[in-house]
């Protein structure tokens, strides 16, 4: 074979390969696109409970959230301290924004425990979607689980997944603490914050008896999400509720609290006032 055939030969070959590396890259680029821009039409609303309470924790709210409505339907899952999944309910056929209520088999309280939650409910999420094929949905912590949600977002939320609305109620940004002395957990969140879906809307919900607490997360420590949230994400409002059944383990029933999830993580039109005082942060 002459050197000129050698050469017009290997020029080919390059000139496939590059042609074919481009190709590649630019599918790649495209089906990225593609699952980014893809919104999967179940949009489920997931429910965490805070320590010392279980899967069960939310019955009286879903009650109250599907009275007079369409009823969404109710899974539960419990996460077992091997990783493994306990189910119980289940999803009906059609329902696109079913309640996903995830508890786990160890509710202790602690820093270092809700870190291991918020990986046990990336595991629990990471299955849910496989099985449903959803990418996005709106998420209600109480107390504690907020803080799971939050952790979670920042540290285990898929690629290509994201959270549309977060509503935290009573959540202890900064522990029990009744101070603006910043705790090691939220200096951990506050370092994480840019990993936040950056179209979220995020509602964070205090219960005062006094203006200072609920009984046992104090204000400012709920207050304290502000330097997580604030300019990291779509939509940032700080809620205070005060009235009847605003000590912390009543919050996720107050009917102040209801409304507002039928408003803002439901979506529902409902005309009825609600009183409460509503500070917006930009």
């Amino acid at each position: 074979m002459s050197k000129k055939r050698i050469l017009y030969s290997s020029l080919i070959l390059l000139i496939t390969a590059v042609v074919g590396l481009s190709g590649y890259q630019w599918q790649k680029q495209a089906i990225g696109l593609q699952q980014r821009q893809f919104r999967s039409p179940m949009d489920p609303i997931f429910l965490v409970p805070g320590s010392s309470a279980n899967q069960n924790r939310f019955d009286s709210l879903v009650t109250l959230l599907n009275r007079g409505r369409s009823k969404r339907s109710l899974l539960k899952v419990t996460v077992q301290t091997n990783d493994q999944l306990k189910f119980s309910g289940h999803l009906q056929p059609g329902d696109k924004h079913p309640f996903i209520v995830v508890g786990f088999q160890n509710n202790r309280d602690g820093y270092a425990n809700i870190e291991r939650q918020a990986r046990w409910f990336g595991i629990a999420y990471r299955k849910l979607a496989t099985i449903y094929h959803f990418n996005h949905f709106s998420g209600m912590g109480h107390s504690n689980g907020g803080l799971v949600l939050t952790f979670f977002l920042e540290k285990y939320l898929p690629k290509n997944n994201t959270v549309d609305r977060l509503m935290t109620i009573a959540s202890p940004f900064n522990l029990e603490r009744n101070t603006t002395k910043k705790t090691p957990m939220l200096k951990n969140l506050i370092a994480h914050k840019a990993n936040l879906p950056k179209k979220m809307k995020v509602y964070s919900i205090a219960g005062t008896e006094n203006y200072k607490g609920d009984g046992i997360v104090p204000f400012v420590s709920v207050d304290s999400g502000k330097y997580i949230f604030q300019d990291q994400v779509a939509g940032y409002t700080e809620i205070i509720v005060t009235g009847a059944n605003t000590t912390h383990s009543n919050l996720p029933k107050n009917r102040q609290i209801v409304h507002m999830m039928r408003q803002y993580i439901l979506q529902e039109d409902n005309s009825k006032t609600v009183r409460h005082k509503q500070m917006r942060t930009p």
